[in-house]
């Protein structure tokens, strides 16, 4: 590949990084509130921090000691491994923590102003900070992900054995910052709901109870630079799949077919600009329909854009046509854009399925909880069957290559997802800020509105998250093999049926390690929130300040230890099965972990959504409204989906991603 024609990704990832700043600055200049509003968010802001400080040191040791041990292993064994790819894979890390970093912090600094903006402007003026708030973090994500690729690119003159272990480092980055900013703010959002809402019958967000703070908290690390990560780590792996299995495929169209990823990811990032903008202008009355509008318009464009670089900048290969990445790169959107409407489907209130889950919470919290697992599984089916269909189309016009670009194809516009689904938890907080300043409750109700919105759209953004880590484990499992001379994983061998049931389990394994870690923090947080309503004279009355910084140290070290384990297991288990039971066992092992991790994170992400759209749906007056029985009920379903879809179902994908990668990077050393 030519390194002259990196300019225009160059110049993309710049343009993205720009209108990032100029966002930090508008954002900036917005007032910010009254006394007690900024004091509020200033705890928040040091409460992240501090969170994120303990997270990347414990994760940046993590980072050293892989680094080092990929920098010896060509003195230890014939591998084609060194310093080149341990830098490559620091620069991954590096990039990866610095987007979560900057997007978070800005989101809490946008969380005060987007509650001004709803008492100045109305649902227009809060909507307006909290995108800003959010495509802070989606630029971030694609702005700084493509800078670092390139420079990796550049400076290793396009070495995919190196360029890999860029794509390592952002996803190992990735599975700490999902599970333990899960961890985080679903240990904290347990324990002030139950304490809080059903104990003591105060409302959410209430400034007497001293769990509030460290839930808002966990908004930003766990929905904000959580997710950052999360899907920074598939926009590099797609790209970085495609351009593994176009490196063999000869001089003419090879260096061609390299390049096209970036081309495409440039055409994303302009797009997306132009979506965040139409979001703005258009989010006076209606806010879903304006978010939804901005990514499906980032869409369209992203895919008239793919149309004209295939064209021009394409190769035919393989007995494959030169539009033949263009129809991947289409089923790709078409599969993301069909898997984000079902995930809207099963978890707005707008339909059906959490209507009538409302309904049932009339019978109580076991109705709840089961009606909301019923949604989530039911939610799998037409997800799975489109991006069955999507590989086979993608593979049909360009092959293994096609089906890396259909992966791409849903991530192109990460920009715009990420935004769009990172506003939801500034409107969270803004909403947290207006109860704990106790300002007019129409405040209120318009950021609850804008969270509601939230809530749906995070769910999308989980959506296409899973989709798009479905079709990039594959790519990378596929560049894996070709790189490990696996021909095949035939099923009829032991060690390959080994594999495949051993990765099967191992997102079971892994959710279960989660979800004791949630628990674990929870029951110290409700621990905690009891003994403060108890132990503080007048706490209950309004006439004393409770203990905050405790409790967000009780969720920043319940993350801590929760996060180390299960990371552990993620990046051990397909080194010791490579090593132990040979390549093709490997192969047979992320098969069968993205069979089951797929379905898992679909069921969750839609079974938590759903639950906790229900219980909004009765705040809304429905059912009996606040205070209810039935409110009570959708109340603990709520309590139970949280962990589903905001701990354990998004750091699925990233598991079934890491493994693929270390597997990819690896390779070497099983051949």
């Amino acid at each position: 590949m030519d390194l002259s024609s990196l300019t225009i990704p160059l110049l993309a990832s710049v343009l993205a990084i720009a209108f990032v700043i100029y966002l930090i600055f508008n954002i900036m200049k917005q007032n910010a509130g009254n006394e007690k509003m900024v004091q509020i968010s200033k705890l928040i802001q040091q409460g992240a921090r501090a969170f994120l400080k303990r997270e990347y040191t414990y994760v940046g040791i993590f980072v050293i000691i892989i680094a080092v041990l990929i920098s010896v292993a060509p003195f230890l064994t014939n591998v084609e491994l060194g310093w080149e790819t341990a830098v490559a894979f620091v620069i991954g890390a590096i990039m990866s923590a610095l987007a979560g970093y900057i997007g978070m912090s800005i989101a809490t600094r946008a969380n005060s102003r987007t509650t001004q903006g709803a008492i100045d402007g109305g649902v227009k003026g809060a909507l307006g900070v909290a995108i800003s708030g959010g495509a802070v973090m989606g630029m971030s994500v694609v702005g700084l992900s493509l800078l670092g690729l390139i420079f990796v690119i550049f400076i290793f003159k396009g070495n995919p054995s190196i360029v890999n272990g860029y794509a390592m480092g952002a996803s190992l980055v990735a599975l700490f910052a999902r599970s333990g900013g899960g961890i985080f703010t679903k240990g904290a959002d347990m324990g002030a709901d139950l304490v809080g809402k059903v104990e003591a019958g105060i409302p959410e967000d209430d400034p007497r109870n001293p769990a509030v703070i460290a839930d808002n908290v966990g908004d930003n690390v766990g929905d904000v630079a959580g997710l950052g990560a999360d899907l920074l780590e598939s926009y590099v792996e797609s790209i970085i799949a495609a351009m593994a299995i176009a490196a063999g495929m000869g001089i003419v169209a090879g260096p061609k077919l390299q390049l096209l990823p970036l081309l495409i990811a440039s055409a994303g990032v302009v797009s997306s600009i132009i979506g965040v903008i139409y979001v703005k202008v258009m989010g006076r009355r209606n806010p879903q329909s304006a978010l939804m509008g901005g990514t499906y318009i980032s869409a369209i464009l992203t895919a008239i854009g793919t149309f004209f670089i295939v064209k021009f900048h394409g190769a035919a290969f393989d007995g494959y046509s030169i539009y033949g990445p263009f129809y991947a790169t289409i089923a790709g959107v078409l599969s993301g854009i069909i898997v984000g409407f079902m995930s809207e489907y099963y978890t707005s209130s707008k339909y059906k399925p959490v209507r009538t889950l409302a309904e049932d919470s009339q019978s109580g919290a076991a109705l709840t909880v089961t009606g909301g697992l019923s949604v989530g599984m039911a939610s799998t089916a037409i997800p799975v069957v489109v991006l069955a269909v999507a590989v086979l189309i993608s593979y049909h016009f360009a092959g293994i290559y096609g089906v890396a670009m259909a992966a791409f194809g849903m991530l192109a516009t990460t920009g715009m997802v990420v935004a769009v689904d990172s506003y939801g938890p500034v409107a969270d907080n803004a909403g947290g800020i207006a109860e704990m300043a106790e300002l007019d409750p129409k405040v209120r109700n318009i950021t609850d509105n804008l969270d509601a919105v939230g809530n749906t759209t995070a769910a999308i953004g989980k959506g296409f998250a899973i989709g798009s880590a479905a079709f990039a484990a594959l790519a990378l499992v596929s560049a894996y093999m070709k790189v490990a001379d696996v021909a095949v994983a035939d099923i009829k061998e032991p060690h390959v049926i080994m594999g495949l049931l051993i990765g099967g389990m191992l997102p079971f394994l892994f959710s279960s390690m989660l979800f004791k870690a949630v628990s674990r923090s929870a029951y110290k947080m409700i621990e905690e929130v009891r003994r403060q309503f108890k132990e503080i004279s007048g706490l209950m009355e309004g006439k004393a300040m409770p203990d905050s910084a405790k409790c967000v140290d009780i969720s920043t070290r319940g993350a801590i230890q929760g996060m180390l384990v299960p990371g552990t297991l993620a990046i051990l288990t397909p080194v010791v099965i490579g090593l132990f039971l040979g390549k093709e066992a490997l192969a047979g092992l992320l098969i069968g972990s993205l069979i089951t991790g797929l379905m898992l994170g679909i069921q969750m992400a839609n079974s938590g959504g759903a639950m906790d759209n229900a219980k909004k749906y009765i705040e809304e007056g429905n059912f009996g409204g606040k205070g209810s029985d039935t409110h009570k009920a959708a109340v603990i379903g709520d309590t139970v989906g949280d962990p589903l879809k905001d701990t354990v179902g998004p750091s699925i994908n990233i598991l079934i991603k890491l493994m693929s990668v270390i597997s990819l990077v690896l390779a070497p050393l099983f051949r």
